[in-house]
């Protein structure tokens, strides 16, 4: 008998034995049935434990902040620890479920996980890299929650320390979320690093103006205003002869968190009393000169 016959004996005497003829279309019908029922339920269940289960994460997680709060823990330890901690418990929740509630052998799992080992390692490379930045950026303190740094083409307010990301509050109240792979990597400035800070200002005045007469008004401003600071000594000097301008700088210190204030309230100071004074600030001018030809008619 060639080949081909034998297989198909070899199939009808399969199919002989699961005897069909003896099975009910009704009984398939009810187990069908009796099997999507038990599959949704245990879909429903796992949905409903997840969801439930992560409010319940949520709150012990806060609590947990709170406890360490109240053991005068670093609030930029806390809010890694609370990141990390909701991450992980999740985690552990969903793989619960998956295993226990909706029956996915775990070496089933494993198995599929190793065999994508290659293709899954390239595809979280830069998670993994964030990871190990987040806990660099804790270990060696280059900022912490509520410095105000620059990096990454952002500015702001540290607000939180992630287990992936950064979160940063600029100044128009916007988040910005930088990978902390890139904040452990590349450069960054902390201006909060520091107690004190200082605020470099230049103010052009014109050449026809006495210049012993606007050091004395720019002192006067810088002595009576109460948030700056005499130690070091204010800075006040002619930093360039410009073009159309004496350019004047002032250098003075400050707290860090009064730098802008500062910064604007000087500003605005300088030019009202220049006003009083009759200092004059130069801006660009052009000047034009007509020439009118007259010829004598003959």
């Amino acid at each position: 008998m060639p080949t081909s016959e034998k297989e198909v004996a070899t199939v009808l005497e399969k199919l002989e034995s699961l005897n069909l003829k003896n099975l009910d279309t009704s009984t398939l019908l009810d187990k069908f049935i009796n099997w999507s029922i038990d599959s949704g339920v245990r879909l429903i269940v796992g949905l409903l434990i997840i969801s439930i289960g992560f409010k319940i994460i949520k709150k012990v997680v806060n609590k947990f902040e709170h406890f360490l709060e109240k053991r005068d823990v670093d609030v930029t330890l806390r809010r890694f620890l609370k990141s990390f901690s909701i991450g992980g418990l999740k985690a552990i929740l969903v793989l619960l479920v998956v295993t226990l509630i909706w029956d996915v052998k775990l070496t089933g799992l494993v198995a599929l996980f190793t065999s994508a080992g290659v293709a899954i390692g390239l595809a979280l490379q830069g998670s993994l890299s964030n990871f190990a930045g987040g806990f660099i950026i804790l270990l060696l303190r280059p900022f912490k929650v509520g410095d105000y740094i620059q990096a990454a083409g952002y500015e702001g307010t540290v607000e939180q320390i992630g287990v992936f990301y950064t979160h940063l509050l600029t100044i128009d109240n916007k988040v910005a979320l930088i990978p902390n792979g890139t904040l452990s990597n590349n450069s960054l400035i902390n201006f909060s690093a520091k107690e004190n800070r200082r605020v470099d200002l230049i103010f052009n005045v014109s050449y026809e103006n006495n210049v012993i007469h606007v050091r004395e008004v720019l002192k006067e401003i810088i002595d009576n205003h109460p948030l700056i600071s005499h130690d070091p000594e204010p800075f006040i000097g002619i930093v360039e002869h410009a073009q159309n301008s004496v350019n004047f700088g002032v250098r003075v210190w400050c707290n860090k968190d009064d730098y802008w204030t500062i910064y604007y309230d000087l500003l605005e100071q300088v030019k009202v009393r220049f006003d009083e004074e009759n200092i004059t600030i130069p801006y660009p001018q052009m000047d034009l000169h007509v020439n009118y030809k007259t010829e004598n008619k003959k």
